[in-house]
């Protein structure tokens, strides 16, 4: 009984979160973004989220090109991305610093975290402009070339 109200809940593009107070698909959402995955409490996601895809084998959606770890040059700042749309950033030795839900639309990246401060960024290949600080995905060409630049 309890799985099928969640279902219908779903199905109406209500889905309970964290505390079970169910939540409307948009209620949080940026307008005019994207989530990135279709299990994130926003509800399902539709054919129209051009971030979101689903396998054909799987039934899982696809993961998002940007989604992984993004760090700063000297690795003080490191950002992960995750294929659900929520993101952890770790600053220095403190884990977990600051968490969150990301949208993409694009090449842009709009962060809400869960205090309910917002920021966005822009991405230029492996290569994210966010907050001032300039990320790389992390093992990339661009993040070895800016580790020896020293940059």
């Amino acid at each position: 009984m309890c799985l099928a109200a969640l279902l219908t809940a779903a199905c109406a593009g209500n889905s309970p979160d964290s505390d079970g107070t169910p939540t409307t698909a948009d209620a949080s959402r940026p307008e005019g973004t994207t989530m990135i995955d279709t299990t994130t409490p926003h509800g399902p996601a539709t054919s129209n989220d051009a971030t979101t895809s689903r396998s054909a084998d799987s039934g899982r959606a696809a993961e998002h090109p940007y989604a992984g770890m993004w760090v700063t040059t000297d690795g003080y700042i490191r950002q992960e991305l995750l294929p659900d749309g929520r993101y952890d950033e770790a600053r220095g030795d403190r884990q977990s610093a600051y968490t969150g839900r990301y949208w993409i639309t694009g090449e842009r990246i709009e962060y809400r975290d869960d205090t309910g401060f917002s920021a966005d960024g822009e991405f230029d290949g492996d290569i994210l402009h966010h907050a001032g600080y300039v990320f790389y995905r992390e093992g990339s060409p661009a993040h070895r070339r800016a580790m020896e630049a020293g940059e």
